[in-house]
């Protein structure tokens, strides 16, 4: 038989709390080691997130934290394209592409140039037999319009009509600069080239808050024999 330990003094057991001499390894109680264990690490902030924190054995799911990293990833990164500013123009654009274009027209229309009978009004006035007129080899008309609008597209109609039988009758101008005036006074230009051909012509845009649109008509043809170039209708369209 083995001595009783009756020192009751010393460094209590982890697990029975039974004191325990400083000599002894073992508890004398429960036999629980007495070695002093280190206390876990303590996890950084982002492994108390779930589904970080989740403890696993085996590997068991390292596969579903996987995909819901990929996924947090995937959304952050689309969220910063989407704000970026060729993010807000493909939104743009695709809303574009699934409304229906409504037309839309301006309040005032002034032009640096125009012939007696033919103003620079009639190119808005709906009607495609009816034309603004200009004198010389060049001129320019603004279009102005009572609020904002996103403005989708713009229909030009060159020369005197639509109808091919009596467009060759006046001269057309084959190419505008068109500057598009947003409400913050941003100015976008457009150079365009129109087809020398009856029937109008789509020019795709996609800009926001416009309030005014400038053309500048130049490189005429056909002006010859006491003719004058003749732009038949100009029609714009906004997102609904």
């Amino acid at each position: 038989p083995v001595t009783a330990d009756e020192d009751t003094s010393g460094v209590p057991c982890p697990v029975c709390r039974t004191p325990n001499p400083a000599y002894r390894r073992f508890c004398r109680k429960c036999a629980a080691p007495l070695a002093a264990v280190a206390a876990p690490e303590r996890l950084p902030w982002w492994r108390t997130v779930w589904p970080f924190r989740r403890r696993t054995r085996g590997g068991s799911g390292r596969l579903a934290r996987l995909l819901v990293i990929l996924a947090v990833v995937l959304a952050l990164g689309v969220a910063g394209f989407l704000l970026l500013p060729a993010g807000r123009n493909l939104i743009e654009d695709t809303r574009d592409k699934l409304g229906t274009p409504k037309a839309v027209s301006p309040s005032r229309v002034t032009a640096t140039a125009e012939l007696p009978g033919h103003p620079a009004r009639l190119s808005t006035d709906g009607l495609a037999n009816r034309y603004w007129a200009i004198p010389g080899k060049a001129a320019s008309v603004t279009y102005t319009f009572a609020k904002p609008f996103r403005l989708v597209d713009v229909l030009v109609t060159n020369g005197p009509s639509r109808n091919a039988e009596d467009y060759g009758s006046q001269a057309r101008a084959l190419h505008l600069d068109m500057d598009v005036t947003s409400e913050d006074g941003k100015v976008r230009r457009k150079e365009i080239d129109l087809t020398d051909k009856a029937g109008p012509q789509t020019i795709i845009l996609g800009i926001s808050k416009v309030t005014t649109i400038r053309l500048a008509l130049s490189s005429p043809v056909g002006l010859s024999g006491g003719r004058h170039i003749a732009l038949a209708e100009v029609e714009f369209f906004q997102r609904t």
